[in-house]
């Protein structure tokens, strides 16, 4: 079992994204296993509202004591939402990545990519591998 949370509710990347589907819209973030592996966050460059994003294309970066790293789209669609809270106090993705520290919010435009997305059972052997 991995030693990193990993909701079962949602979907990964292999990148370390999280989504969560709600009709057709996707909340995403990055992992616990990604912030922890980044260290502290200190900076998120954020999506801009009203973009259009593609699949696995990269919508902003994440800044670390340790590294920059590039955010990656879960799925596609237009982003209708961004948390703001993160451009204040981007540690809050370090405290709670699958709550308070949510990246993006998307209207999916083809939902048929969620097929793509690793389950949690996926996501926890992909962390194992990784280890």
């Amino acid at each position: 079992m991995s030693e990193y949370k990993v909701p079962e509710d949602l979907k990964y990347t292999k990148e370390h994204e999280w989504a969560k589907i709600e009709g057709d819209v996707a909340t995403i973030g990055i992992t616990d296993y990604a912030q922890s592996e980044l260290g502290d966050i200190v900076y998120i460059e954020l999506p801009k509202v009203d973009s259009e994003v593609e699949q696995m294309a990269p919508i902003g970066t994440i800044e670390a004591v340790k590294t920059v790293a590039d955010l990656y789209s879960p799925l596609s669609g237009k982003v209708i939402e961004v948390n703001e809270k993160l451009s204040q106090n981007p540690s809050i993705v370090n405290n709670d990545p699958y709550g308070e520290g949510w990246i993006a919010k998307i209207r999916i435009s083809n939902p048929d990519e969620v097929k793509n997305l690793l389950s949690a059972e996926d996501y926890i052997e992909l962390l194992e591998e990784v280890a």
